[in-house]
């Protein structure tokens, strides 16, 4: 009997975190290369640096449709990035 037919999600194995990573690097609606995907116990987490909450969702939105059987957590932050306030002066 696998984990499936007892009633409890097997782990996610390495083909999944595979699959995952590609999805994040190669699908051109996220080409996100600066997220990672990391094993911890029965779930996979995103780690890493996106420039807005939106595009964080975006990316968990189509992992989670990509892949529902597969428990994913976030560990995604948020870059805050701003324009210069000052004017740079080269010598």
């Amino acid at each position: 009997m696998t984990n499936d037919q007892a009633g409890g999600a097997a782990p996610p194995d390495e083909y999944v975190e595979a699959e995952i990573q590609r999805l994040l690097t190669e699908d051109p609606a996220v080409a996100e290369q600066g997220i990672t995907v990391i094993r911890r116990e029965d779930a996979l987490v995103l780690y890493g640096e996106v420039e807005s909450p939106h595009r964080r969702e975006e990316i968990l939105r189509r992992v989670s449709e990509r892949f529902p059987d597969v428990s994913i957590t976030s560990d995604i932050g948020v870059i805050r990035a701003q324009a210069p306030t000052e004017i740079e002066q080269l010598p």
